[in-house]
């Protein structure tokens, strides 16, 4: 089989780059950038110039650029590639994914796909056309969040899900950092990145990986659809202050661009990335909330939460300092349920998937011991998704599981966008 030859059309985002962090033999070394002169272009270009010059496992990536007026025309046109990575401005993106689809090219594209309900009557089209078009969806190959979601398909020793009226049954958090580093050094964002416009907001940004989440372990492989499975219960939104020595640290700017105007106030912006969705899946009660903070910690990094009620065990991860920012995967036993022999019996049968995987005490009543080498951190899980992405092309499918979940995680967030604005 022939290698793929892929192209990135506007790389406004590191996440773009980081596809392309290791090599990948399905994939042709030359590759093409549609996208005018920018400093995003620049720091594409620099991010994958750098994984050619490391010193262990280098790439050799051959990038060839594209400038001018009409570039997705040109793309087309010029019948370089058979599929396009998307990672950038989002509040086109649909649009974008659906021009491309139509035109018969295959769509890598970073979330979210929309930053308000403006952009769905895209969805339907390329989630249902023959053209394989999927999100960048990188937790899930996190290993934390493939042990939850092993746990939660061990019937024995999860139990199903319960809802005990006071706590939602899913409960996810996490915490991010405006000012942080990807790749060893500080991440330059784009200004636009602060307009919510373009970037989109707190209830569909990060909420798109919890939507994903909470699905695979509600929903498992099984089609699910928006009407008939999801019930909205609550949303809201809040901003997080930028005042103008972190927007220049984080944008290399020393003001404000007009575009973001509307939101400073007293001179500083006022940037509404935070939200809270709460929803029912299947009757299941789902809270998912995500954070911004200024600056990341030293020594420290983004924080994920998760907790999973079940009917004999709930599942908990916890990060943070007393964790030394590294996510730890506890085992809350309910009380009167003696769990510890079915634990270690699913421990043995796990080593396959997870070698080395062992149990200790804990507060809370267990901890899964990771060993190191099972997980190589976040950048490293774009490379996996890359990979997902080809093996459908090379399979030459596209599940129905897979298209009725984006349908469903984007019609979600949009909805809920409307509800935490009174829209």
């Amino acid at each position: 089989m022939p290698p793929h030859r892929i192209a990135f059309y506007q790389p406004g985002h590191f996440h773009a780059a980081l596809t392309l962090r290791n090599a990948n033999p399905r994939l042709a070394n030359d590759i093409h950038v549609y996208a005018g002169e920018s400093p995003e272009r620049d720091a594409f270009t620099g991010l994958i110039k750098h994984f050619s010059k490391r010193s262990e496992q280098p790439t050799q990536w051959q990038l060839h650029l594209h400038n001018g007026p009409d570039l997705q025309e040109r793309l087309i046109a010029d019948g370089h590639v058979d599929a396009v990575i998307l990672a950038g401005q989002n509040h086109t993106k649909l649009e974008t994914i659906d021009r491309f689809t139509q035109a018969g090219l295959h769509v890598l594209a970073d979330k979210p796909w929309l930053t308000d309900s403006r952009q769905l009557p895209f969805l339907d089209r390329v989630t249902t056309g023959p053209q394989l078009a999927m999100d960048i969806m990188t937790i899930r190959h996190s290993i934390i969040a493939r042990l939850c979601h092993q746990v939660v398909d061990t019937p024995a020793l999860f139990g199903g899900f319960i809802d005990t009226g006071a706590d939602p049954a899913v409960d996810i958090g996490s915490v991010h950092h405006i000012y942080k580093m990807v790749n060893g050094r500080p991440l330059k964002r784009p200004p636009w990145y602060y307009d919510i416009e373009v970037q989109g907001d707190g209830m569909v940004d990060v909420q798109s990986h919890m939507a994903e989440q909470a699905q695979r372990w509600v929903l498992g492989d099984a089609v699910g659809d928006f009407e008939r499975d999801a019930v909205l219960d609550s949303a809201r939104r809040w901003t997080t202050p930028v005042p103008p020595d972190l927007f220049q640290d984080s944008t290399g700017l020393s003001a404000y661009p007009e575009a973001i105007r509307p939101w400073v106030q007293e001179g500083v912006l006022h940037y509404a990335c935070n939200g809270e969705i709460r929803y029912r899946l299947r009757g299941i009660r789902v809270r998912q909330t995500t954070e911004w903070r200024a600056r990341e910690p030293e020594g420290g990094g983004d924080l994920h939460s998760v907790t999973l009620r079940g009917r004999q065990v709930s599942v908990i991860v916890r990060q943070g300092p007393e964790t030394g920012y590294q996510a730890e995967l506890h085992l809350e036993p309910v009380a009167g349920v003696d769990v510890e022999p079915m634990l270690k019996n699913a421990i043995g049968q796990w080593q396959d998937r997870f070698p080395g995987l062992s149990v200790a005490p804990s507060d809370l009543g267990f901890r899964l011991v990771i060993p190191p080498g099972l997980d190589h951190g976040h950048e490293s899980h774009f490379p996996l998704v890359l990979d997902t992405f080809l093996d459908h092309l090379d399979q030459g499918e596209w599940p129905e599981s897979l298209r009725a979940r984006i349908r469903m995680r984007y019609t979600l967030l949009a909805r809920a966008r409307e509800m935490a604005l009174g829209q």
